[in-house]
């Protein structure tokens, strides 16, 4: 982090991005791979707009899953009953892409959700 900001010169630290695999849903693609000791994940989601990379979302030992947020066609329309309590209709968000190498690291990681 200092050496991305700025605030430390030193060069000596590298770190290998080496994909190990590349998934894409539309504009958004998905970026996986870990450092040669498995002990750092790594994913990066990038939003592709006419064939330039306009966002960025970075993690690292984290586990990842891709949800498609649902069409409404798909979904069945919420019904009303007799009461004044409309039915709760569930959406339809099935996961699309689960990550994989966050479970090499051989520890308990963080679990989040990208919906597209």
């Amino acid at each position: 982090m200092l050496l991305l900001t700025g605030a430390s010169s030193d060069h000596s630290f590298r770190f290998n991005v080496d994909p190990l695999s590349l998934t894409t849903f539309g504009s958004t693609v998905i970026v996986e791979g870990c450092d040669q000791s498995l002990s750092i994940s790594w994913i990066h989601a990038w939003t592709v707009t006419d064939g330039i990379i306009t966002q960025v979302r970075e993690y690292f030992n984290t586990s990842l899953t891709v949800t498609r947020l649902g069409d409404p066609t798909q979904s069945p329309p919420s019904t009303y009953g007799s009461s004044s309590t409309a039915e709760i209709t569930p959406a339809y968000c099935p996961s699309v892409w689960e990550s994989s190498f966050s479970n090499r690291v051989g520890k308990s990681v963080p679990g989040l959700v990208l919906a597209i």
